[in-house]
């Protein structure tokens, strides 16, 4: 079982590693970093992500392994929150405990370990993976944002309690619906309901930019390491990641066995689950400029990680 795990891991690593010694070989400075960041989340994501969406035939999909995944994650999401309360920080932390590197890592693993049979559900997870979770974190940061803005406008404004939720709901789902992860999720839903094939200058286009979304993103968490040297965060980092590579299967793991849930897709998940936290939730620190340094400490210590807790998660789910 080592087997597959390294060779799933290694990748990630070394692009890590790759970004951190970018930075320490004054090849790219702090301020670049943000641009970059900016390409990333406003070019490469959505390509990413509405390629993925237009691509994808939900009728044909068996979702409920899936839903009992999102059981699990919105169970340790609420925890989480419960901790740090209901403002963008406690929200980008918990999306780091509940977010799984299903691309990069999950798919050569899944594929390795399971072949198609687990593919098809892996599939299942993706094709809403992000539609879910980033569309939820993205309303609470932005809702939590409004509030703030609002609370800060009390005096000046006035009005009534009513009137400022409306105002500050109002603001959020405005920012939710406009925003370029959650976007481009629905445009691509909606297209695959069409039934049509995208065409192939098209495709061939988005694939070539939404490929170089994961190895950039994670050259920016290894660079951000290497920029930001505070080591008073890796001890949450450390945290953030035995939450989301130990306590978020074992979760799955409890609420499948009360469901009764058997086979593949019961396997695939609870290794969905054990997956590291994916790049995508740095870059949503890096928007909004919250937690930006115990994120990257969580990536990287995750993935580093999960090269003991994925083989102990392989070789318990090959017994069951």
């Amino acid at each position: 079982m080592m087997g597959p795990v390294f060779q799933a891991l290694i990748p990630v690593v070394t692009l890590i590693i790759l970004g951190f010694l970018v930075v320490r070989a004054g090849w790219l400075q702090a301020e670049g970093m943000r641009d970059i960041s900016n390409i990333a989340f406003l070019v490469l994501a959505p390509a990413l992500l509405f390629r993925s969406m237009a691509t994808v035939h939900l009728a044909e999909i068996d979702f409920t392994p899936v839903a009992i995944y999102f059981c699990a994650i919105w169970v340790v999401f609420a925890i989480v929150m419960a901790k740090h309360g209901f403002n963008k920080k406690a929200a980008v932390l918990a999306l780091s405990t509940t977010f799984s590197n299903t691309l990069m890592i999950g798919v050569p693993l899944v594929s390795m370990a399971y072949g198609q049979e687990g593919l098809v559900t892996l599939f299942a997870l993706m094709s809403v993976h992000s539609l879910i979770m980033l569309t939820m974190v993205t309303s609470i940061v932005e809702f939590a944002d409004a509030r703030e803005a609002n609370a800060h406008a009390r005096s000046s404004e006035g009005g009534s309690r009513l009137a400022r939720f409306a105002v500050t709901l109002v603001k959020a789902a405005r920012a939710t619906v406009l925003h370029p992860v959650p976007l481009p999720i629905l445009i691509g839903l909606v297209y695959s309901t069409t039934g049509l094939a995208l065409p192939s200058l098209l495709d061939q286009t988005l694939q070539l930019i939404g490929s170089a979304f994961s190895p950039i993103a994670l050259m920016l968490v290894g660079a951000t390491l290497a920029i930001n040297r505070d080591l008073a965060h890796i001890k949450t980092g450390l945290l953030l990641a035995l939450i989301k590579n130990c306590i978020h299967p074992l979760v799955m793991f409890a609420l499948g066995m009360l469901v009764g849930l058997k086979g593949v897709g019961f396997k695939v998940m609870i290794l969905s689950a054990a997956l590291p936290i994916g790049a995508n939730v740095y870059l949503y620190a890096a928007r909004y400029k919250v937690a930006e340094q115990e994120v990257t400490a969580s990536i990287a210590a995750s993935t580093v990680l999960a090269l003991v807790t994925l083989t102990i998660a392989m070789v318990a789910t090959a017994h069951m």
